[in-house]
């Protein structure tokens, strides 16, 4: 991934933090047939390492676990918050029109050797753990066992488990750093009259710079 000296995040418990808010990846392998990507649920696991190890699951259908190339690093991308910036945001609109549009978002790359699992006491294991970090928010949180065994055991039969130990991350917060301060406050003041949830999302990043 292509980052600017200004766009650079390299705060592991930034890139971390990203990832654990924004768990849906795309996981990116080569194979026969060249690049194969799959958006899937993932979760961060500290297992002792530096930058900890990702565990997921996909479809046994899914081609994508039988056909990738071991030596070859798998990619895990994960997309946080993102939005478009208006030219009229920017003073030099009216000083001299000398602006464009562009496209503000943070994002987080995870790098490792990917690893297919096909273990019934790993994936239902896996799924418990799944589950409980997502319905963890929930006035009755849903647990796996609400739904019958001999279904949940069906259910595995038709699954595959990853993990991906992340040797690398790589993380790109484009928002506005290489702006002036009163660009930031145009830019700010814009994100901010739109009031929706992505823009103020994105006003408080940028602030932050």
């Amino acid at each position: 991934m292509y980052i600017p000296r200004a766009n650079e995040e390299n705060r592991i418990s930034v890139m971390q933090a990203l990832i654990v808010s924004q768990p849906l990846g795309t996981l990116v392998t080569l194979g026969s047939s060249g690049l194969f990507a799959s958006h899937i649920p993932m979760f961060l696991e500290d297992d002792g390492s530096q930058f900890g190890v990702l565990k997921g699951h996909i479809s046994r259908a899914n081609t994508q676990w039988r056909d990738f190339v071991p030596a070859v690093d798998a990619l895990a991308i994960f997309a946080g918050h993102q939005h478009y910036i208006s030219p009229n945001w920017y003073p030099g609109k009216k000083e001299h029109g000398k602006e464009v549009p562009t496209w503000n978002y943070a994002v987080v790359h995870a790098y490792g050797p990917l690893k297919a699992i096909d273990d019934e006491r790993w994936l239902l294991t896996f799924l418990h753990r799944l589950t409980d970090i997502h319905e963890a928010g929930s006035p009755v949180p849903w647990n796996v066992s609400d739904a019958p065994a001999d279904f949940i055991k069906s259910l595995l039969h038709g699954i595959i488990g990853l993990e991906l130990p992340i040797q690398r991350l790589e993380g790109k917060w484009k928002v506005s750093q290489n702006r002036t301060e009163a660009e930031r406050k145009g830019v700010i003041e814009g994100l901010s009259k739109l009031n929706t949830p992505e823009s103020l999302a994105m006003k408080s990043l940028v602030e932050e710079v």
